[in-house]
């Protein structure tokens, strides 16, 4: 029996017991080096070893979607972060002399600065720039910073998915291989040396200097930054900031893309990342876009996909790498940075995966091998239906007469009317009166019709995204009375009492290229009324364009104007 307070030997040691003489520790893959990294339970790998590991993965997931055509320009959307650096430096070393298999594509750089929205100083903002373009002058491949105050100058077409080309088979990959291999052969037979991939990215260190003074023409406006920071500030919850800021960020990057000729844009998603926003996008409510979300690929956007790379990477193994080989990096403070667990649903199923992942080490690869399974399969018709305003997926919701609770929810927005001003009460413009003709919002002296347009805004958006812009308010003109309701500044038959500025959903802080747009989206005919309008005469289109509507360049015209009109009242 146990008696209180034996003694029943010295106590255990603490750490790992010493290894026995003659069974020393031996890499796993070339059974002689000396192991440096444990990545699991009896996989240690030596420094040689582990870096082959970390490449052979980099380029089987590249050839095994064959998805990047050689001479195909690539942009690398790179945050300064462990996973991103990683991804950019092995597109480095797959393109140099010494690699074994070189990549054959034309890569660039984009680095987009969140510092407003996460609210740094200028002064911190500079020194983290000064960093970035270190760092990237010393890669030789064109790069792009932009700042994320941009997004207030983006045109309404960055929402809409041009018509994507057809994705080549394996036997069109393997014909576009063979002739790249016949030019580089026949370039090398008349003495030019290289490839043209070489050849362009040995004559791309001088194309960044002229692209950066055209991207870095000079620090952000202020009138924008303030915007920036009214916007997120408009947000009440860190979740809805975090989905937000990333929004506007591929908006972004999109946007850099398809100015300066770029088909494909790498991320730096790791296998640790894409569980963990598998897990958040359930909760968030985005279920039917788990396959576009953290698949391989992503073409929601048409014209140019989205591709992830690193998707096998974990974030352990992206360390070690990081710190074996000198990769370089920048730290920038997040917009959830020293927020605490339950702050956020992202930063709440952060903490509860990689809980699970130190207590049971296939968490991770358990729930990243399940979202390998899903497909991209919408719904029947949803496939070229209407698309969210801003995640840009297929609107795959149910209709106003649908009996489930979201068809409700559905039917309640399109039925909302504006609401009347009470009798005697002065009308005030919500507006200036430009954006409010642009907005459709006020006209002359009838009531606002703020409500309306932000029904408007909401119809068009995936269940997700409305969830999300639910949490985006603004102080509204209008004042609490006892009694009565009048506007600040023009009196009131009673004193008043208990008077305060309310707190209103209100999408006005957005871009105005989205606001713009979902007016445009607005006045289209639905697809049902377009089969029965009259399409013009061959004179009336060759002036107007075809169908009832005016061609897609009238179209980009509207949305400009609209958007100079709302800037116009932003930022004066």
């Amino acid at each position: 029996m146990c008696q209180v307070g034996e003694d029943y030997g010295d106590p255990a040691p603490e750490g790992p017991p010493p290894l026995r003489p003659g069974r020393e520790l031996k890499c796993v893959k070339c059974t002689e080096g000396l192991p440096v990294v444990v990545i699991r339970a009896g996989d240690a790998f030596c420094r040689d070893c582990f870096r082959a590991f970390y490449i052979h993965k980099f380029r089987a997931v590249l050839g095994k979607n064959r998805l990047i055509f050689p001479g195909e320009k690539v942009l690398l959307a790179w945050s300064g972060g462990p996973s991103s650096s990683s991804m950019v430096w092995q597109v480095l070393e797959g393109l140099s002399r010494d690699s074994a298999k070189r990549l054959r594509f034309v890569p660039g750089v984009v680095y987009v600065d969140e510092g407003a929205a996460c609210g740094q100083s200028r002064e911190d903002r500079a020194k983290t720039l000064s960093d970035v373009k270190l760092i990237l002058q010393t890669l030789g491949f064109p790069w792009h910073v932009v700042t994320l105050e941009e997004v207030f100058a983006l045109p309404p077409s960055v929402l809409r998915c041009p018509a994507q080309k057809p994705v080549g088979t394996v036997g069109t990959y393997k014909v576009a291989v063979d002739s790249f291999l016949q030019q580089q052969h026949t370039l090398g037979a008349e003495g030019v040396g290289g490839s043209p991939s070489s050849a362009q990215g040995e004559a791309q260190p001088s194309q960044p200097c002229t692209q950066d003074h055209r991207d870095l023409a000079g620090p952000p406006l202020a009138a924008q930054t303030e915007a920036l920071s009214r916007l997120f500030d408009s947000v009440k919850t860190l979740t809805a900031k975090e989905e937000l800021l990333q929004t506007l960020r591929t908006h972004l990057i999109l946007h850099v893309a398809r100015t300066h000729g770029y088909s494909k844009v790498m991320t730096g998603d790791s296998c640790t990342r894409l569980a963990i926003k598998l897990m958040t996008s359930l909760a968030l409510g985005r279920g039917a876009f788990l396959a576009w979300d953290t698949g391989f690929s992503d073409e929601r956007h048409g014209d140019v996909v989205v591709v992830r790379p690193m998707r096998e990477h974990t974030l352990k193994e992206v360390a070690f790498y990081n710190r074996l080989f000198a990769v370089p990096s920048v730290f920038t403070p997040a917009i959830d940075t020293k927020a605490p667990e339950k702050a956020s649903i992202h930063r709440l199923m952060e903490g509860f995966l990689l809980r699970l992942q130190a207590q049971f080490p296939s968490t991770v690869s358990t729930v990243y091998r399940t979202s390998e399974k899903l497909v991209k399969a919408p719904r029947d018709g949803c496939a070229a239906g209407p698309r969210c305003l801003l995640c840009m997926c297929s609107l795959d919701v149910d209709t106003a007469d649908s009996a489930t609770a979201f068809g409700a929810q559905t039917q309640d927005f399109s039925q909302r009317q504006p609401s009347t001003p009470l009798a005697g009460a002065p009308t005030v413009p919500c507006r200036a009166a430009e954006v409010g003709r642009a907005l459709n919002c006020c006209q002359g002296t009838r009531p606002c019709r703020r409500e309306d347009s932000r029904a408007h805004v909401i119809e068009q958006l995936c269940y997700g995204c409305r969830v999300n812009m639910k949490d985006v308010v603004s102080r509204s003109h209008s004042w609490v009375v006892t009694g009565e309701a009048h506007p600040p500044g023009l009196g009131a038959t009673r004193p008043l009492v208990h008077g305060h500025p309310l707190l209103q959903p209100s999408l006005d802080p957005l871009p105005p290229y989205i606001l713009a747009e979902a007016r445009l989206r607005s006045q289209r005919p639905s697809p049902e009324i377009q089969e029965y309008l009259l399409e013009n005469s061959d004179d009336e289109a060759h002036t107007s364009g075809s169908g009832a509507w005016g061609p897609p360049e009238q179209e980009g015209k509207d949305g400009q104007t609209a958007c100079n009109c709302i800037n116009k009242n932003i930022f004066n």
